[in-house]
């Protein structure tokens, strides 16, 4: 067999972010529409370098880790070189591409077969980097720049066949509108490209979904990243340009053939989405609303929810698309667009609120159990470096931060003139249970019990007080004895 070497590069939020963080710092927060509050939303993990071609021995100790924390939905990312015989090579091997005997899965069987056992519904997102023989040129190393579609189809019939029955959701592709995953994105115009790439990709892969005999496969599109351009000027800034990422709603736009008011050209028809998946990275604070209005961060997700209903209203999608948030995390230090460590408990937290706050979310998501390796400057990924992301629960080294002890069972805690607001969840419970909320009095050191509160039986609960607190924080007892001790949390 094939050595198979799985390198899952990230994005880091585009340079433009970094500069709008001091902009943030110099504003303030502004505080996020409410809508009616899901109640329920699913929560996917992901921790590629603790799950995927690990050791069995590893990989059991992340997912014991990953189970007490509360952990009971996973996303994999499935990278096609990854699994395709003769990654490397301008000419396609002779093989039947349909067929799942024809591609090494080890990497990626072992979590598949785990999550199986452990009943926990994975969502996979089928993504670059492609073998060379499957790209535009055939000779593309990045492997990045115009996947064939034939072949993508080929390629997710073999996926959905080997997977058949492990697969919850699938999502075609990661990040395509950002260059480090799919190129071009801009053409010589200075107009997106890459969302016109996508849209073959994603029907494509439905097709193959099934022609492996899946009738109506449970496909998301998207995968956005969550800032960039409506357009480039080639003139003034040159090739570099093209490496720019597109915004993500001119991306949806542009993929689902709608014009800037949302009209569709009349020789496209409807694709069969089952939702849109997005990644609503932020800068600074949850509350950070991006200038440019094709941007979706965190902070502003009704203008998805909103372009998704223009798109159905001009029959480009079915209607009330949910939208799924399935990469997140709130970056701590030493990362240049991170916060305190404790800052990063106290944002996570509120995010999901965010996320939860909105009927339209189905899905939350956490993005790393580790942190990555600090990696190189913002930007370098899209020339094939690593920039190494630090919105994990530990850090590279393996210590716990605050976070660790915050996930399992979030608090957010916001002003409301005189009183506080307090939103949380017992994430490891599998119905109503009861948990301790306590209050650090202002000019006290130590806590004293608030209350204590029933959940809901998917364990959310939230209720107002007038107690003025300097912090807060939360404890919780599972059934078979386990204590969960969150970290001091501010109120924002």
């Amino acid at each position: 067999m094939p050595n198979i070497h799985v390198s899952i590069p990230r994005h880091v939020q585009a340079v433009s972010l970094l500069a709008l963080s001091c902009v943030l710092l110099a504003l303030g927060a502004f505080g996020p529409s409410q809508a009616s509050a899901s109640h329920a939303q699913a929560m996917f993990f992901e921790a590629p370098r603790d799950l995927v071609a690990v050791t069995p021995a590893a990989r059991a100790k992340a997912l014991a880790q990953l189970q007490a924390l509360g952990v009971k939905a996973l996303r994999v990312e499935l990278a096609w070189a990854n699994v395709a015989p003769g990654a490397h090579s301008t000419k396609k091997p002779s093989f039947d591409a349909t067929n799942p005997a024809g591609y090494n899965w080890s990497a990626y069987d072992g979590i598949l077969f785990e999550a199986k056992r452990l009943n926990w519904p994975v969502l996979l997102t089928v993504t670059s980097p492609v073998p060379e023989w499957a790209t535009a040129s055939h000779k593309d190393k990045s492997g990045v720049i115009r996947p064939d579609d034939t072949d993508f189809k080929e390629f997710m019939t073999a996926v959905g066949e080997h997977y058949v029955g492990m697969v919850s959701l699938y999502a075609i592709w990661n990040e395509p509108n950002h260059p480090a995953f799919l190129q071009p994105q801009f053409n010589s115009r200075g107009m997106p490209e890459s969302p016109r790439i996508y849209r073959g990709l994603f029907q494509a892969g439905y097709q193959g979904l099934r022609a492996a005999g899946i009738a109506k496969p449970k496909v998301l599109m998207g995968e956005t990243a969550p800032v960039g351009y409506d357009k480039v000027n080639l003139r003034t800034e040159g090739r570099g340009a093209l490496l720019h990422d597109v915004a993500p709603l001119a991306f949806l736009r542009e993929a689902l053939c709608l014009n800037s008011k949302y009209r569709k050209a009349g020789t496209c028809g409807m694709l069969p989405v089952y939702g849109y998946a997005h990644h609503a990275y932020t800068v600074g604070t949850p509350f950070y609303r991006p200038p440019m209005v094709d941007d979706v961060t965190i902070g502003v997700l009704s203008r998805l929810s909103g372009a998704l209903d223009k798109a159905a209203a001009a029959h480009a999608i079915p209607a009330h698309v949910p939208i799924y948030l399935t990469e997140f995390g709130i970056q701590s230090k030493p990362s240049a667009l991170g916060v305190s460590l404790a800052k990063q408990a106290e944002y996570d937290a509120i995010a999901e609120k965010i996320s939860w706050s909105n009927s339209r979310v189905a899905a939350f998501s956490q993005y790393l159990l580790r942190d990555d390796p600090l990696g190189g400057a913002p930007g370098s990924s899209v020339h094939g470096g690593v920039i190494g992301f630090q919105t994990g629960l530990e850090t590279f080294a393996g210590t716990r931060k605050p976070l660790y002890f915050g996930f399992p069972v979030p608090l957010a805690v916001t002003r409301q003139r005189h009183r506080f607001s307090l939103w949380g969840l017992v994430r490891p419970s599998v119905g109503a249970t009861k948990l301790k909320v306590m209050v650090q009095p202002k000019g006290s050191k130590s806590y004293r019990t608030l209350k204590v509160v029933k959940t809901s039986s998917g364990g959310y609960w939230s209720f107002s007080s007038s107690v003025q607190g300097s912090h807060w924080r939360v404890s919780w007892r599972s059934p078979s004895g386990v204590a969960y001790n969150g970290p001091p949390i501010g109120a924002n």
